[in-house]
Parts: C-alpha cells; sequence; structure tokens
C-alpha cells in the first residue's frame, strides 16, 4: 500500500490533483479560524465546552469546530446538505422534478442549480437566528456574547456566515471539479479529523504519569481501545461495501445480421444505503427539544427534554426507531424497485426465475427490505456506540467520538470513495492499486 501512495506521485495528471484538493483544504483549515465581527469567542467557545448534548453539537461536528469559535465558516457546509436532501425529497414527490432528474447531465445541472439557491436561503436564514441567539445572554447562562447587539450585528452576522457558506460550496466543487474525491465529503471529513489532535491530547493527559492517583485510564484499557478502534473500522469498511448481487440475464436480439444481448450482469443492492444521513436525521430531530428547553424557560418543556437526555433508556430506544425509520424512509427514495424493473422489460432484461414487470419489482422490494434491516440493525450499533465507550472506559465524549457514531462512518466512507479513484488512476496506468487481489468499492 506504501507503494501505492508513493507512486500517486509518479503520475503528473494525478499529483496535480492531490496537491489541488490538499490546498483547497487548506484554505478551508485557514477559514476557521477568521472569527466574525462582533462576537466574544472565548466566550463561545467556553460554552460550547458544555453543551454537547444539543444539537449545536452536531453543527460543531460538521464544522470541525468552526461554529464554537463563531468564525467565517461557522455554518459549514450543512446548509448545503440540507439544500441536497430537501431537493432529493421533492425529487420524489413531484413529477416534474423527477422528470428533470432523468434528463441526464442538463438535468443534474439544473438541479443542482436549485440546490445552490436553497444553500442560500438556508444559510440565510439560520444565520439570522444565530445572530439573534447570540444577542441573547439568556441562552448562554448570563454571558455577554455579543460586544455590541443591534442590527448592524445582525446584519454584518448573516452575511459574514452565509458569504462562508456560499464560499465553502465553491470550494468543495473545485475540488469536484479539479481535484480527487468527493469535494463536500472532503470538506466535512477535514473538520471531523481536525478534531483528532485534541482528542489524542485529552486522552494523553488522562495517562499521564503526574497524575497516577487520578489516571482515569489504564495503559490496559487503552490497549484494548485502540483494538476497539481498529475492529470497527474494519466492520464499518464491510458493511458500507457490502451488496447484494442480483443475477439479471439480457435476451438475445438479431436486429440485421448483428446479435444484441445475451450477456449476464447483476443489480448491486447496497446494505446501507442511507449511511450518516438516517443518524443525523435521528439526531436533529431527538436532540430538538432539548435545545428548545435551553432557550425556553418552561417547567413542563424542561422536563421532556429531560426525559429524552443520554444516558435515559427513552433516548436510545427513542434513537434507535428513529434511525431504523429514516434507514428505510431515504432507501425508498433513492431506490425505485418499480422504475428499475421496468428499465429491465424495456431492455429485455429479466431476473431467472422471476417474471418481468410486477412480480420483478415485488422481489426487488422484499430483497432490499430485508438488507436494509440489517444495515439499519448495524447503523444504530455504531450510532450508540460512543455513549457506551463512555460509559464502560469512563473518557469524555470527544475521545469516545472516534470510537463510532456519525463521524467514523463519514471518515470511513470518504477515505473509501478517495481511494477508490486515486486506484482507478493508478491502474489506468499501469500501476499496482492499494490492494494486490480486487478492487476497492465506493460508497455509490
Amino acid at each position: 500500500m506504501l507503494s501505492a501512495f508513493l507512486n500517486c506521485f509518479k503520475i503528473p495528471e494525478l499529483k496535480k490533483k492531490i496537491l489541488f484538493t490538499l490546498s483547497i483544504i487548506l484554505v478551508y483549515r485557514i477559514g476557521c479560524y477568521i472569527p466574525t465581527p462582533g462576537v466574544n469567542g472565548a466566550v463561545l467557545t467556553e460554552w460550547f465546552n458544555r453543551s454537547e448534548g444539543t444539537i449545536f453539537g452536531i453543527m460543531s461536528l460538521f464544522s470541525g469546530g468552526a461554529i464554537s469559535k463563531m468564525t467565517i465558516f461557522a455554518l459549514g457546509i450543512m446548509p448545503y446538505i440540507s439544500s441536497s436532501i430537501i431537493m432529493q425529497l421533492l425529487t420524489a414527490v413531484f413529477p416534474a422534478l423527477e422528470r428533470l432528474a432523468k434528463e441526464g447531465h442538463a438535468g443534474y445541472q439544473k438541479i443542482n442549480q436549485y440546490t445552490r439557491y436553497g444553500t442560500l436561503v438556508l444559510a440565510g436564514v439560520q444565520s439570522f437566528f444565530i445572530a439573534l441567539w447570540l444577542e441573547s445572554p439568556g441562552a448562554f447562562q448570563g454571558m455577554e456574547i455579543v460586544n455590541d447587539p443591534g442590527w448592524g450585528f445582525r446584519v454584518i452576522t448573516v452575511l459574514t456566515l452565509t458569504t462562508g457558506t456560499l464560499l465553502l460550496m465553491w470550494l468543495g466543487e473545485q475540488i469536484q471539479e479539479r481535484g480527487i474525491g468527493n469535494g463536500i465529503s472532503l470538506i466535512i471529513t477535514a473538520g471531523i479529523i481536525s478534531n483528532a489532535p485534541e482528542a489524542i491530547r485529552n486522552l494523553f493527559l488522562l495517562l499521564s504519569p503526574k497524575t497516577a492517583a487520578a489516571r482515569q485510564i489504564q495503559p490496559l484499557t487503552l490497549i484494548i481501545m485502540v483494538f476497539f478502534l481498529v475492529a470497527v473500522i474494519i466492520t464499518i469498511t464491510l458493511i458500507t461495501q457490502a451488496q447484494r448481487k442480483i443475477p439479471v440475464q439480457y435476451a438475445r436480439r438479431i436486429v440485421g445480421r448483428k446479435v444484441y444481448g445475451g450477456q449476464s450482469t447483476y443489480i448491486p443492492l447496497k446494505v446501507d444505503t442511507s449511511g450518516v444521513i438516517a443518524i443525523i436525521f435521528a439526531q436533529s430531530i431527538l436532540l430538538f427539544p432539548a435545545t428548545v428547553a435551553s432557550f425556553i424557560p418552561n417547567p413542563g418543556l424542561q422536563k421532556f427534554a429531560s426525559f429524552l437526555l443520554r444516558g435515559h433508556w427513552p433516548y436510545y430506544l427513542l434513537y434507535s426507531l428513529l434511525i431504523i425509520f429514516f434507514c428505510y424512509f431515504y432507501t425508498a427514495i433513492v431506490f425505485n424497485p418499480v422504475d428499475v424493473s421496468e428499465n429491465m422489460k424495456k431492455h429485455g432484461g429479466f431476473i431467472p426465475g422471476v417474471r418481468p414487470g410486477t412480480p420483478t419489482a415485488d422481489f426487488l422490494d422484499f430483497v432490499m427490505t430485508r438488507i436494509t434491516l440489517a444495515g439499519a440493525m448495524f447503523i444504530c450499533i455504531i450510532a450508540v456506540m460512543p455513549d457506551a465507550i463512555m460509559a464502560t472506559f469512563k473518557v469524555p465524549y470527544l475521545i469516545a467520538s472516534f470510537f463510532g457514531g456519525t463521524g467514523v462512518l463519514i471518515i470511513v466512507g470518504v477515505m473509501l470513495d478517495t481511494m477508490k479513484q486515486i486506484e482507478s488512476h493508478l491502474l489506468m496506468r499501469h500501476y499496482d492499486g492499494f490492494m494486490k487481489s480486487g478492487q476497492l468499492k465506493g460508497r455509490r
């Protein structure tokens, strides 16, 4: 594998793509330290360190900690992700958008333009409410976050944060066009990995010999955690790439003197179709009451919110049920067995032992329902794993988050996609890939 990495820099085109991608990521990380005018970043960071259980913790994860300092990239790329998910939902609901999506590259460009407009609207609305939230001392237990509140601060905050999100969207598209890998996913991954040095530092502080009397982690425990981390990464890799291959046979057709068809292929059905999206939806819904309760001092609302906090069994039960629901919901949106069946029938394809048309659609729906359940159960285990690590090894959430949850799923999936693209360049130039036998498979 090391020789494959070295070979990447022997191909001029691939070397240029990799260096361009790294330079864009460097620009993103520099922007995560440019503060928004009028915000006391030190006080805000202190408050965020005590607010890991709210929806702002999710936003901080996807922004690489930029929102905890309220920098120009505080919103991160989340408005673009939300706009993309909304467009996917609308495409499945409105026939006009569905027809547009089937028009090929031109339709894709049009839908992508609508997604950009949606990003602009969502970023503007979110940044305005963030400005109002920053001006409210009651939301921060009396801490003064804004030095000079008012409409001047609100306008500057909206312009700064919205422009930062649009710049991130543009940087991601530049990686997509001129770099290597998925630009948006790489930006999110870079933000998550940026928390690793702080997590490692905290881990060594817990192992420090100077505090032997109060040592929270023993060396043997650390070894167990390392083996556990390797096992989690291997398992996520296997499930991410797992497929159920449905064999498809195409009938022979004679047109003039030529024979078409007759070949065999397969339909790859992903075990984990939704990926990290199901966890994001479930966390957003489940943590929303706790976030609202922190703003509104209502006893009834606060009691209901405390009922859904981490550490209580209703939280984990509802969390798992929501993840399973959104796994099926998202799979139903992105995979339509009726369309697949009609396309196969139109081109003379059939599944051996299954009649074309409605029986084929029913068979594909039956198979997809069963394998989605396995993927959803796996996602549930990964989602609650950081909490189990916290309870078992008595470590902070920042350390436990690298042993499961949203961050690990994103990192592993994005790395697989990026390595697959690099490997395709290597094999095209007759170099060895990252694996001696077989090839890497991306999430898609």
